[in-house]
């Protein structure tokens, strides 16, 4: 077993530098979701914002949220800190406990997906609900081919839970581009193929929607595939293994509650569906595909930044270390808060450029870019408060506690579920999809709020006055940037209202980017903001080695 470190010393366990993991890891994350998002962009190119879109979607909703709630976070959460224990506590390394898990997980996740595959056609009427707008037979005839993609989500999970026990992260995270890559092939022979998917009457045998059905379920498995060899890198042989160890049952429990997130969290995802589909044609497709464009910069360093640091925090909870679990909880929000919020602004500031630029491709499409990039713009704000309630929850499945964060998901639903409902009350219904954007994005405040009391009532000072001082002044810096900008933009409008709209909207983002991002970092700097400065720091030493090689003075 490994001795507890004292209070305040480091562990005795050899840690990766988080800044290098990171970054690394950032790499991998920025590939995987540049090809994700070009996925993204040509599924909505290729089947625009229509009854087709919608159906696909929501029959994709329920692998995606098991993609989303468990291989995100929840599932591989809980595994890590049990792992690392193991790891620590036994003479084999902790191997015949991995094995024994895995067994278990891999037939429960068997038996989940059957469930689900059964009950395909209730679970889309019931994300559905009365809606005559959405076509409940065609999303019934996808589900039936997206929903085994559970299955190989959750051995994913599994194996990357191993992985990145064991301090290996890269595999986990290069994973996702084989799926990109699998899935844009897909969706060229889609386009490449004549004809449309049947909608009256739906034909389960019709060769477009076994294409894009079978070829979804394919890349995932092709994600789950390209984990293998990393598993026997890392020294690990997996064998299934029956029998129990006792601590399974705390891992029983750990899972259970797991679960019990999962189930919280479920309608909220099946209010949102179904207000967006008694809305209007395509509302689905747009909404998810606002969340997908925030989800790439939270991916490119949120994913990455967390997974690197959960060892460490499993690690510092489990040698009783809390400060500094606290340490890491702080310098996570705080690099977090300094690359997403000036994201955040720019998207919020150019929302409708946005929007035209990255889903504008097709003129045929282009009042649907514009409404989804102004509900990219309205559910901007919440981007920040998502990272940080799962760099929160991270906390919590580091200290073996997986009850909080099924409160705090419960806590953030009761939020949401009524804002939700009022949208179509209060709103015309083609701005419903706004609404329920920025309904989410509140319910995530309302989380991070809840969540950092818990900690402050758990762990006692969690340097919440640290991390508001760099939110706000990241905030007024990337104000003062993306203002400037709009309002270059305003003087320019009579020669970009020249261009055609696609020219246009990529010329405002690349002003904001290009202007906007320097001023941002010259108030940053200005205001004292800390922690850029290990960033500047990395820059200048870029820039130097690159004098260095033309002969420069270096």
């Amino acid at each position: 077993m490994i001795p507890a470190a004292p209070e305040g010393q480091p562990s005795m366990v050899s840690e990766p530098s988080i800044g290098r993991t990171s970054s690394l890891m950032a790499v991998a994350s920025l590939v995987s979701r540049i090809t994700g998002f070009v996925r993204s962009v040509l599924l909505f190119t290729v089947l625009g914002a229509g009854v087709v879109n919608d159906s696909y979607t929501v029959s994709n909703t329920l692998p995606v949220i098991v993609y989303e709630l468990l291989l995100g976070g929840v599932l591989s959460s809980v595994m890590v800190p049990l792992l690392v224990r193991a790891q620590g506590e036994d003479d084999d390394g902790g191997e015949a406990y991995t094995r024994r898990l895995m067994t278990i997980g891999g037939v429960s996740l068997l038996a989940a997906t059957g469930v689900a595959i059964v009950a395909a056609p209730l679970l889309t009427r019931l994300y559905l609900g009365g809606s005559t707008i959405a076509n409940a037979d065609l999303a019934t005839a996808f589900a039936y081919l997206l929903l085994p993609q559970i299955f190989f989500y959750g051995v994913g999970a599994l194996v990357g839970a191993v992985l990145n026990s064991r301090n290996a992260f890269g595999a986990f995270a290069w994973a996702p581009v084989a799926n990109n890559v699998v899935v844009l092939a897909v969706l060229v022979v889609y386009f490449a193929m004549p004809g449309e998917i049947s909608l009256d009457p739906v034909r389960m045998g019709d060769p477009k929607l076994l294409v894009l059905g079978l070829g979804t379920t394919l890349g995932i498995i092709v994600q789950a595939i390209v984990l293998v060899p990393a598993m026997r890198t890392v020294g690990f042989r997996y064998r299934p293994l029956w029998g129990w160890d006792p601590r399974l049952t705390k891992a029983g429990g750990l899972a259970l509650w797991a679960l019990a997130y999962v189930i919280v969290g479920l309608p909220g995802y099946m209010i949102t569906t179904q207000v967006a589909a008694a809305a209007t044609k395509g509302s689905i497709a747009i909404y998810n595909a606002a969340w997908l464009v925030l989800q790439v910069p939270y991916g490119v360093l949120g994913v990455s930044l967390l997974t690197a640091l959960m060892p460490r925090m499993s690690r510092a909870a489990a040698e009783g270390r809390l400060d500094d679990v606290v340490s890491d909880l702080s310098l996570g929000s705080r690099l977090s808060a300094i690359f997403l919020v000036p994201i955040s602004v720019l998207i919020t500031v150019f929302g409708t450029a946005t929007g035209i630029a990255l889903f504008g491709l097709r003129g045929s499409n282009l009042d649907s870019a514009v409404l989804l990039g102004a509900t990219v713009a309205f559910s901007a704000f919440g981007l920040l408060p998502y990272a940080i309630t799962l760099l929160q929850l991270r906390v919590y499945y580091a200290l073996t506690d997986s009850r909080t964060p099924t409160w705090i998901q419960l806590f953030s639903l009761i939020i949401r579920i009524p804002m939700l409902l009022l949208c179509p009350v209060l709103l015309r219904p083609e701005d419903v999809v706004l609404g329920l954007a920025a309904a989410n994005g509140l319910s995530f405040i309302a989380g991070a709020a809840l969540g950092q009391f818990l900690l402050h009532r758990r762990l006692g000072h969690v340097r919440t006055g640290e991390v508001l001082s760099t939110v706000g002044r990241t905030l007024l810096a990337s104000l003062i940037g993306m203002f400037v900008v709009r309002a270059l933009v305003q003087l320019l409008s009579g020669p970009l209202g020249q261009l055609p709209p696609l020219a246009s909207a990529w010329i405002q983002l690349i002003a904001a980017v290009v202007i906007g991002g320097p001023i941002i970092v010259v108030v940053m700097r200005l205001l004292r903001v800390q922690e850029l400065t290990p960033l500047i720091g990395r820059l200048e030493r870029l820039v130097d080695r690159g004098k260095a090689r033309r002969g420069g003075p270096g």
